[in-house]
């Protein structure tokens, strides 16, 4: 068994309502994000379990819905956390890619990130 993994980055705004920190996060700010996307499995007859170039022009049509983008506004995202940014990907990317075994998003600036596996 192999897992094929690819990241992104993509920079977005959005607004949070939490309890902490709440005046900041309330307030329209940005952050750089990275995703990692991992599928798994066994390669087929031409040695690859998806090729790169295939799964990148996946990635491509998620990144340009989440790049430069107010969250905010971003349709069945809700909230703006990574929890919600990961299930996102997760799901505009399962159909064309089967094997999706799990998607990770960071917020390396601060150290966190957060892991779907569906």
């Amino acid at each position: 068994m192999f897992e094929l993994t690819k990241d992104f980055r993509f920079e977005a705004a959005h607004t949070l309502n939490r309890t902490i920190d709440a005046e900041p996060s309330r307030r329209i700010h940005g952050h750089s994000y990275r995703a990692s996307v991992t599928l798994r499995g066994t390669p087929d007859a031409s040695g690859m379990i998806m090729d790169f170039g295939n799964l990148a022009t996946h990635i491509a049509v998620v990144r340009g819905q989440l790049d430069h983008r107010f969250l905010d506004d971003v349709e069945q995202l809700g909230p703006a956390t990574l929890e919600n940014l990961a299930a996102f990907i997760w799901r505009n990317l399962r159909s064309p890619c089967p094997n999706l075994a799990r998607v990770t998003v960071f917020r390396d600036s601060e150290g966190e990130s957060c892991t779907y596996a569906g």
